[in-house]
């Protein structure tokens, strides 16, 4: 089954790579890779959730933030389509790296990057597999709660 099936069959669409916030690209292909820039949790050009992640009145709830950390995952893999035409040429999702936004007493980042990692591997199996890091942050851009970077390997 191609990418593209998997994605149709979970009821996924790519949405459009969400434009830079600075000076940089959204993706980078070299050679057989594709390393992804940070990418929000943007819908529609907008982040729909802002704020730290943690447990307490006016906090990002943790469940809030892992589904985010999957929007921001989706918002990876569109860019790194757009960079290379489309997911079917990826044989392994090679390294994630997940930045939560956090309250200083919260200590669950991986629960919370969880969410990107969920996704890769329903939409690619094994190949979607990964090394991993979650790291806690005191702010990330436009106060976003999490920021997921991706690097993929190519057929």
């Amino acid at each position: 089954m191609s990418v593209s099936d998997r994605l149709r069959e979970l009821g996924l669409r790519l949405p459009a790579v969400p434009l830079p916030v600075a000076n940089y690209v959204p993706a980078v292909r070299h050679g057989d890779f594709v390393w992804t820039s940070g990418q929000l949790p943007m819908v529609d050009g907008a982040l729909p959730v802002t704020g730290k992640v943690g447990d307490g009145e006016g906090l990002v709830t943790p469940q809030q933030a892992q589904q985010l950390a999957r929007t921001a995952a989706l918002n990876g893999l569109a860019a790194i389509a757009a960079t290379v035409g489309n997911l079917d040429v990826v044989v392994r999702v090679v390294k994630v790296v997940g930045y939560v936004a956090s309250d200083p007493s919260f200590t669950g980042q991986p629960g919370v990057v969880n969410g990107a990692s969920d996704l890769l591997g329903e939409v690619f199996g094994e190949a979607g597999l990964h090394a991993r890091s979650a790291v806690g942050v005191s702010a990330l851009p436009l106060d976003a709660p999490v920021e997921i970077e991706l690097v993929v390997a190519l057929r």
